[in-house]
């Protein structure tokens, strides 16, 4: 990781291009009826899996998916329906906490907007990016994991840059009105091509335009 090839212009909008035309209407895996049910489940998603978060609240939504119904549930039942999510104790105590503040503060209505959100317990600027974004249509580009891998791997962000800076750089390259798809379609292409241990370069879409891959391809050839 000393040396990074930094893509061109056209190297970025050709890899945007191709994500797009690979997945035109990308949608979050993540189960949900309401903006609530998302803010929880994307609050419960850091560390694991979207089919993981399902399985946790598509039962507990059957018995509570409202701030004041989850605040009843208290901290204990709450770890009850996502002991199986990793760090379920914190986030038992981050969901209960923000329950509690949507109920006395926001009248038990999700805020539109990205600072009210980041007041909640657990709900950073990813998670709020992904409410705003896909809750409310906020023009808005998440950078979780996948996504942050994908753009430094590929050249797009150097391997130093926070979280906030790769979002900014991201930004740049995209039109605002394609914020949201771009934050989905990078999060499938991590998930299901560019993954962060043993990466799928042989079907890899953008392998022309991966420095990282290439040399990956050139030395299984030569093992």
């Amino acid at each position: 990781k000393l040396y990074q090839r930094k893509m061109n212009k056209a190297e970025i909008l050709s890899f945007f291009t191709i994500l797009r035309d690979d997945n035109p209407n990308p949608t979050t895996e993540l189960i949900y009826s309401t903006p609530f049910e998302l803010l929880v489940a994307v609050l419960l998603s850091a560390q694991a899996t979207d089919k993981g978060v399902n399985k946790a609240t598509v039962p507990m939504f059957k018995v509570a998916n409202t701030p004041e119904a989850i605040a009843a549930l208290g901290v204990d039942g709450i770890k009850s329906y996502i002991k199986t999510i990793g760090l379920f104790n914190t986030k038992a105590e981050n969901l209960y906490k923000t329950c509690q503040i949507l109920v006395e503060k926001f009248d038990s209505v999700i805020p539109e907007n990205r600072a009210d959100l980041e007041s909640l317990p657990g709900v950073g600027r990813k998670t709020a990016n992904v409410v705003v974004s896909n809750a409310f249509g906020v023009p808005a580009l998440a950078v979780d994991t996948h996504v942050e891998r994908v753009a430094k791997r590929l050249g797009m962000s150097r391997w130093k840059d926070s979280p906030l800076e790769v979002e900014k750089k991201l930004m740049r390259w995209t039109p605002k009105e394609r914020w949201t798809d771009t934050h989905q379609q990078m999060i499938f292409f991590g998930r299901y091509h560019c993954k962060a241990q043993n990466p799928n370069c042989p079907e890899c879409p953008v392998l022309d335009l991966c420095r990282e891959g290439k040399k990956r391809m050139k030395s299984t050839h030569r093992s």
